[in-house]
């Protein structure tokens, strides 16, 4: 089954809903970056929030980006959706080993350590939204929860999850995004927050084979819930070799004849997926041609 997102309404469109899968997309981004299972783990529930994000954005070329900075091991996340349910990202530190937290699962928070959220919304305007919140726990589901009610002042239920396999592949990935509407009424908010209460493990109800529908019809127990759409998500990055010869043509003159003068090949790398690419000498020289 290849991974997707479907959004919704519910409680006679009091409630707004997303769930998401996301194993193949967060297996990619492990694959690219040879992370281990915590930032694994961490970046994988950064990119499935993300690409739930990115989905409610109305433009074709409207881009989200959220960034988590740390004083943790893992140092920064950065992952980057558009409206169309493509996603990246990467970890600053792909490396990080921690012990099991208490609850003898990987530890994100302890990866992430105190720090902050942002979240910056390029929608073809003179300047992008710009929002940033304090993490409160590190734990990424939590954290978004926080920036939704404090940032955009929308009540919302975030929870996102990774499992791992033994030989560290990626098991299971996914979440949900449940937002209440301004006009929701006091019992509609009493039985999303007892239903979202019972809820522990995002990824133990992917194991038992829920599908995101599957998620939304638990998550929303007792609502009557429509699915409006389902978007085909995954793991997209768009550089490529022509891509990066415009940001060497950028750099300006100066830098390329420095380069050029030490006659060795530049090789320059994507941070988003991790590709490596290289030029020689001479298609240095050739790049520094079509400078001004």
């Amino acid at each position: 089954m290849s991974d997707y997102i479907v959004r919704g309404m519910a409680a006679n469109q009091q409630i707004r809903c997303f769930a998401a899968l996301t194993k193949e997309t967060v297996e990619t981004a492990r694959r690219d970056h040879n992370t281990s299972p915590v930032a694994t783990a961490a970046l994988g529930r950064l990119l499935t929030g993300g690409a739930m994000m990115g989905v409610m954005m109305k433009g074709d070329k409207d881009i989200l980006t959220l960034q988590i900075k740390g004083d943790g091991p893992i140092g920064g996340i950065t992952v980057t959706a558009d409206s169309q349910g493509k996603v990246k990202g990467y970890v600053n530190n792909p490396n990080v080993i921690l012990p099991a937290n208490s609850l003898g699962k990987l530890d994100v928070s302890g990866a992430i350590g105190t720090g902050s959220l942002q979240v910056i919304k390029d929608m073809g305007l003179k300047e992008p939204y710009i929002g940033q919140v304090d993490l409160m726990t590190g734990e990424i589901g939590d954290d978004l929860t926080y920036y939704f009610a404090t940032s955009e002042q929308v009540p919302s239920a975030v929870g996102l999850g990774v499992l791992m396999n033994k030989d560290n592949t990626v098991r299971q990935a996914g979440g949900f995004i449940v937002q209440l509407m301004p006009f929701a009424e006091e019992a509609t908010i009493a039985r999303l927050e007892e239903n979202v209460g019972k809820i522990h493990s995002v990824t133990a109800l992917l194991d038992q084979g829920l599908s995101p529908e599957g998620l939304l019809e638990t998550v929303l127990e007792g609502f009557d819930l429509e699915i409006n759409d389902r978007v085909d998500t995954e793991f997209y990055c768009n550089c490529s070799k022509e891509r990066v010869e415009k940001a060497l043509i950028s750099i300006g003159r100066k830098d390329l004849n420095e380069m050029i003068q030490e006659g060795k090949p530049v090789e320059l790398n994507c941070h988003f997926c991790n590709t490596n690419y290289t030029f020689s000498v001479e298609e240095l020289k050739q790049i520094l041609r079509k400078c001004k």
